[in-house]
């Protein structure tokens, strides 16, 4: 029960708080101008109440959560049960990932306008008593977006301690006013059934039933969270949170503000606030700019998980990350990361002003990732035998729903539906730019790379002495020779007593147990290599994996604290000459990589110990 209350405030704040705007949005597609009748209300509730059958109850909690990485999901664990970052030029894989890092870009847009639609929305309710405060909505958003993104680096540990209970307070709310809005109109329960919105779609004009769809998905985004989340608090706390309290929460409240519409239409301006008392409007407005920020610090704490997992399998670059608590799962802080996205989550605010510009840019970008996170889904199914008629059967009919709430949300890609799809569209060149010049480098490391048995003859013959003490090498790859190794030697002509060749490996599994993470070859008497196994969820530090190795055992007579660590610095010069992409992306690589986080502070090497060589290398 208690894993089920912390579900509720990190997976479910973003659709819970969808309420607020959701309806609103498409009562007015409905009504295109004019008076919302009772009919398009009933269709619009109808299409929202079977939207959140099909997307989150049927695709999302009983069969996507079934398609994990050892018991972790989202996009990056798909990609990695696909082996797809390892994808060979030319094959169907290659487009796979291709595919798969735009699905992890469409995040970043989805964390842009989630905090900004989210708290404008709460705080525009300010408008229904007080319409002169109109002009201070913006600038209020706005200061509570700053608070949100500069608390970031103190940690969230206060936050996330009341994430649950508040989200509780809220659905329980959100029932309340709910019930108390279908005894208005208690006919609005005939919109439990199908055929209301299938006659509103089929006999409405085309584009104002795409203008409802593109408006009615806005009740599931945040329905991605329950599978990207899984790994925090498991199938089962995740289902029972959402059939026990949010999708009964959502149902009632979403046919509440539909029994208001349907009593009086002229609450369509913000339906949601008043259907609250009069007396409850305030106390509404700050349980909801609660809930929001709530919302938006799931998201944001989503993005930076997201990051570090996209770091790990080499999709981009080593950056700074500090792990702000060390007693929970994913508190870590991404500086970078932060500033960037509140600077377009503050630009989107200040860019489109009111929740229902913004709902314009809302949904393309999810829809789109629903889509892509259901045909990954599908390859994995298959991947593990099940039957590809029942795939393609099941998949591939909620794929069509995807795709027809992808075109609908199209129509509003000049109305902003760009924001997003620019931001996502960035970071996965970005993605695609830095995994392309990783491969370049590598590549050209192999040709500069020793064999070991070169490496073994150096020892034994020429080397004329052997320095007392440990030297640890890092090295890139699990064979040949590191670089810094074979400049120390050319250089020095001589070897230290014992030299260890790090080389650090991040698995397609989430973790990897401690009794797994050294694998210890002996190559020849004083020379060893370890390779240090990590998963993609987990924090490489390579003093704590070789502190690890020795109290196991693995490494007897090793004093880590009298350890040089010696470490490669690369300089990428970009060249013409060489097969590889375009030099501008080559020379983009270049600067990311040149601006990336030290090699001995990402992997935790103790900065008092560590020699870096410079070499440089041309792809």
């Amino acid at each position: 029960m208690a894993t089920t209350l912390g579900a509720l405030g990190v997976v479910y704040g973003d659709i819970g708080t969808s309420p607020l705007y959701a309806l609103k949005e498409a009562a007015k597609a409905a009504a295109h101008g004019g008076d919302v009748t009772s009919s398009q209300v009933l269709g619009v509730v109808s299409l929202i109440l079977w939207a959140l059958i099909l997307i989150i109850s049927l695709k999302y909690a009983m069969l996507i959560m079934r398609a994990d990485n050892r018991g972790e999901g989202g996009i990056v664990a798909l990609l990695a049960l696909l082996s797809a970052r390892n994808a060979q030029p030319g094959t169907w894989r290659v487009h796979l990932l291709v595919v798969g890092l735009i699905g992890a870009a469409l995040l970043y847009g989805d964390g842009a306008i989630t905090p900004a639609i989210s708290v404008l929305s709460a705080i525009e309710g300010l408008k229904v008593d007080a319409p002169s405060l109109a002009p201070a909505v913006v600038p209020i958003t706005i200061a509570i977006l700053v608070v949100l993104f500069f608390i970031q680096k103190h940690g969230t540990g206060l936050i996330g301690r009341i994430f649950g209970p508040v989200m509780l307070v809220w659905f329980l709310v959100l029932a309340l006013l709910g019930i108390h809005g279908i005894m208005k109109a208690p006919g609005v329960l005939a919109a439990l059934s199908p055929t209301y919105a299938l006659n509103m779609m089929l006999h409405e004009d085309f584009r104002i039933s795409f203008a409802i769809l593109g408006a009615a998905f806005l009740a599931v985004t945040g329905g991605e969270a329950m599978y990207a989340d899984m790994g925090h608090f498991g199938r089962l706390p995740i289902r029972l949170a959402w059939f026990a309290i949010c999708l009964p929460a959502l149902v009632l409240n979403y046919f509440g503000q539909a029994g208001l519409l349907i009593s009086d239409p002229t609450a369509i301006d913000n339906p949601f606030f008043q259907l609250s008392p009069d007396w409850a409007h305030y106390p509404m407005v700050a349980l909801s700019a609660i809930a929001t920020v709530i919302a938006s610090q799931a998201i944001i704490s989503g993005v930076f998980s997201l990051t570090q997992q996209s770091i790990q399998l080499g999709f981009l670059p080593r950056m700074y990350i500090r792990h702000t608590t060390s007693d929970a799962i994913g508190q870590i802080y991404v500086p970078l990361v932060n500033w960037l996205l509140a600077a377009a989550t503050l630009g989107a605010v200040l860019a489109f002003g009111t929740s229902d510009a913004l709902a314009g840019a809302y949904g393309i970008a999810v829809s789109l990732l629903m889509a892509i996170t259901t045909l990954l889904a599908a390859l994995v199914a298959i991947q593990w035998g099940y039957s590809p008629i029942l795939v393609i059967a099941v998949n591939g009919f909620f794929f069509i729903i995807d795709l027809i709430f992808f075109a609908a949300n199209s129509e509003k890609l000049m109305e902003g539906g760009w924001f997003p799809l620019l931001l996502a569209a960035a970071v996965a060149f970005l993605m695609m730019t830095w995994r392309g010049g990783v491969k370049l480098v590598e590549k050209a490391r192999s040709k500069l790379r020793q064999p070991e048995e070169d490496l073994i003859e150096t020892a034994v013959n020429k080397c004329q002495s052997r320095l007392p003490g440990t030297a640890v090498f890092l090295a890139s790859a699990p064979n040949g020779v590191p670089l810094a190794l074979t400049q120390f030697v050319k250089h020095n002509h001589v070897l230290h007593e014992r030299v260890l060749l790090v080389t650090v490996l991040i698995e397609e599994a989430p973790r990897i147990s401690d009794d797994d993470r050294a694998s210890i070859v002996e190559i020849v008497p004083g020379i060893t290599r370890i390779i240090l196994h990590y998963g993609f969820m987990q924090y490489p530090t390579i003093y704590e994996g070789l502190k690890l190795a020795c109290r196991q055992g693995k490494l007897p007579g090793i004093d880590l604290t009298d350890v040089t660590y010696y470490i490669g610095r690369e300089t990428i010069i970009p060249s013409e000459d060489i097969p590889g992409m375009w030099v501008w992306r080559e020379s983009l690589f270049a600067f990311l990589q040149r601006n990336a986080e030290r090699t001995a502070a990402f992997f935790g090497v103790p900065s008092g110990q560590v020699v870096e060589f410079g070499t440089e290398i041309e792809i």
